[in-house]
Parts: C-alpha cells; structure tokens; sequence
C-alpha cells in the first residue's frame, strides 16, 4: 500500500505540474500572439500604449530580440538584457520554443520563456514573452506538502482496514481450524462449521466436511470389517482349540485320533482360506492386487473351473454344465479369474439347488462369466450388499461359509478393470463377472441383449 501511495502521489504532482505548464503555455501563447501582431504593425519597436498593453502586472515581461541578439524593444524591468541565450535565440528564429531560466535581476523567481519568430518589415525578430513560475512553484509545494501528511495518514488507514478486512475474511478459517483440531474417530459426525457467505472459504469447508464423511464411512467399514474378520476367526479357532482339548482329555483309540486330526485340519484349513481371503482384499485396499492378463480363450477358462469342482457336484447330485462359444476370448489373469469363478460356483455349490451352468457371452468390447442354478436366489435385501466382506444373506443361503467368496470376487473383477454382479431369475440365481475382452474382426455377431435368463 505504501508502494502504491506513493506512485499515485508522484503521479498526481507530476500531473499537476503538466497541467499548470499547459495552462502557462497557453497564456505565454496568447501574449506572444498579440505582441507579434504589434511588432508587425511597429516595424521594430513598440509605442508606449503598446508596451503598457503588455506591461500588466502578472504578465510583465515581454522583450523584441533581433536575429544578431540586439534587444529592439523591451518592458522596463528588462532594459538591454537579453532573455535568450545566443543558442536559444538562434532556435527561436526558426520556430516557436519555450524554455526555463533562471530569475531576472530584481526578481527572485524562475520564468518560463516562450518565444517565437516574426516577419516584421524591417525583418525577421523574435517575440519573447515570459512569466514567473512562482505560483505555480507554490501549488506543488503545497500540494507536495499535503501529500507528505495525508499519505501516511491514508497508509495507516488502508493498513487497519486491510488487517480488519483480512481479519474478517479468515476469522472462518480459523474457526475451522480449532474444529478440526477437535475432530477425532472418537467422535464421529462432527462437521466444520461454514460461514455464510458462499465464497472459496464456504466451499473449502463444504469439500473437507464431504471428506470427513468418507472418512468416516471408510473407518466403519474398516472397524465393521475387523470385527466380522474377528468374529469369522475365532469359531473356527474355537472348534480347533475344542477338537485338540478332547483329544487330549483321555486316551483315544488310532481311528479316533484321526477323527480328531482329521477334524483339526478342516478348521485349519478353514483358517486359511480366511488368512488368504483376508490378505487379497488388504492387497486391494492397497492398491496391490498383482494381475498379469493373458490371452485366454472364454472356454479353456471355464472348462478348467469345471474341472476342480465337477467332484463336489457329482457328489451332491448336482449337473454341471459348460457352455461358451470358442471365438470369445479375454485378457484376464488366468489364476485371478479362476479363483473368482470359483468362488462363484462355490457359492451355487453352497446356497444353490439344482443344475448348474456356466456360459460365457460377449456384451459389446466385453465378456460376462455367468454362473447360474436353480437355488432359492438371494434375499432381496442382500443384493445390493452381495459382494461386501462378510456379507450373508438369509438362512436359505448361508451356510460354513465366511462371507468373503463374492467379496473376493468383486475385487478381482475390479482389479481387472472390470465388475462383478448378481441378480434373482425366476427360479434360480445369476451371477457373473464382467471382463475386458478381446475383439475378434471376424466376429460379426451383434452383443446378445441380457432381458434374463431362462429357468434351466
């Protein structure tokens, strides 16, 4: 602000001082006029009316200069002097000049000169006529001098309105500040207060609140999430600690040593499924679920899940089928998207009834993996949560599970760039992944149009 005070000062006194130059130009330019129109009729000098006429007491000086220097007239005060140096009087007697010089003899104040050349009869003169730039000496010594007072008056006035107004403008900030300092996990739901104008500040605080939220909901996903993982944990824990306590209770026979063994390595097992369930989905909230596409043909993919579970089917009476056209081809990682396959046959081995069947179809630049049976379907609320972690859906579809299989399932989709999905059929479930595909140019085929799938 002192910056600014002062080149708006040193343009004001520089502008005044333009505009008094310019106005004192403008009567010496006037004056010079009518005296040359004097000199004309004269010859080379001027009568005594004449010479009064240009003899008033603010404009007193007026001097008829020859081209050799000789003075042809003059006011009184003046007498023989020259106003011109022989340099100036030399540029005069070609064009109009004006020029400073110093006071006269008898005067204490500098004079602006203006002269200008004359073709009298008896030859070229030169008219000068000057004035004293006493006044206007005074107006810029007075406007200097008001400058010197009001400007650090306007500066300490500027600076306390700036601080006020600065003041006012982060008084919000700092509210926000100690508001988020008081913001804990301890006490969800607290918000950073807004102020009401709606300016960057409002919409900073309204961005950070909309933060928070996120936070927030991520810390309850995470606690909900340690929780069920420690719930998941400890019944199998449990049974493993019961299974070793009994077998150590008394003495047991060979046969029922490995009844308990065999008992004990189920649950271990169970335990780590989970650990490793546990540890794809830590890799995926980390951003570090490795996957390595490959090219790979739709049904090699689903024939190789068939394979690992075509058992369990045919032990509990369940048809297994494989249907996929051998031109659809996908660019997925093969163990990736054999463990999500199975986790959704897994899930109708489980919960469904029925055949099964696995079909592959191609849905524009993509492929879908389909897994349906003739189960119950899922519980109409549990759609929408169907692939969180440790997600269950009603009785009918529960079971030994921990609630991580469609969870797995969607994480691995979404590593690929893809989604998973699950929907009720009449009379059955369809599930299925949604994966990047790649396009064959000499398939034609238009993508087939989903309107649901038909009861098997």
């Amino acid at each position: 602000m002192a910056v600014v005070l002062a080149v708006m000062g040193l343009f004001l006194y520089l502008r005044l001082g333009a505009a008094l130059d310019a106005t004192i130009d403008q009567s010496l330019r006037g004056r010079a006029d009518d005296l040359a129109a004097l000199v004309r009729r004269a010859g080379s000098g001027l009568s005594e009316a004449n010479r009064n006429r240009l003899a008033e007491p603010d404009e007193s000086l007026a001097q008829v200069l020859q081209p050799s220097g000789a003075v042809a007239d003059s006011t009184p005060q003046l007498g023989g002097r020259p106003l011109l140096t022989n340099a100036q009087l030399a540029k005069a007697a070609e064009q109009t000049i004006v020029v400073e010089r110093g006071p006269v003899p008898d005067s204490d104040d500098p004079l602006r000169l203006l002269a200008t050349p004359v073709d009298a009869p008896a030859g070229r003169l030169v008219v000068v006529v000057g004035a004293s730039l006493e006044e206007r000496a005074e107006a810029l010594e007075n406007l200097l001098a008001q400058l010197l007072i009001g400007g650090p008056v306007a500066l300490a006035l500027s600076s306390l309105a700036g601080y006020a107004l600065a003041a006012a403008a982060l008084r919000p900030v700092e509210s926000m500040r100690q508001e988020a300092d008081a913001v804990s996990a301890a006490e969800p739901g607290r918000r950073l207060p807004l102020p009401p104008a709606n300016d960057e500040i409002a919409r900073l605080g309204t961005t950070l609140n909309t933060m928070l939220g996120r936070l927030e909901s991520a810390l309850a996903r995470e606690r909900r999430f340690v929780s069920d993982a420690s719930h998941e944990l400890r019944t199998p824990l449990a049974a493993l600690r019961t299974e070793l306590e009994l077998a150590l209770r008394r003495e047991r026979t060979p046969q029922e040593l490995r009844e308990a063994v065999r008992s004990a390595a189920e649950e271990t097992e169970r335990l780590w499924q989970l650990a490793e369930d546990l540890l794809v989905l830590a890799r995926i909230d980390a951003g570090k679920l490795p996957v390595r596409p490959e090219r790979l043909p739709a049904g090699e993919l689903l024939a190789d899940v068939r394979a690992r579970y075509v058992r369990r089917a045919v032990e509990a009476g369940r048809p297994f089928q494989v249907e996929a056209d051998d031109r659809l081809e996908l660019a997925v990682d093969r163990l990736r998207a054999e463990q999500a396959l199975g986790n959704l046959v897994d899930n109708a081995l489980r919960h469904g009834r029925g055949r099964i069947l696995m079909h592959a179809q191609r849905q524009h630049d993509r492929i879908e993996l389909h897994v349906l049976d003739e189960g119950p379907g899922f519980a109409p609320e549990f759609l929408p949560h169907a692939f969180e972690p440790f997600s269950h859906g009603d009785p009918a579809r529960t079971g030994a599970g921990t609630g991580l299989g469609l969870a797995i399932v969607d994480v691995i989709a979404r590593a690929h760039g893809g989604t998973a999905h699950a929907v009720n059929l009449d009379g059955g479930a369809d599930a299925w992944i949604e994966l990047p595909g790649i396009l064959d140019p000499a398939d034609h085929q238009p993508p087939q149009r989903r309107t649901g799938h038909k009861r098997l």
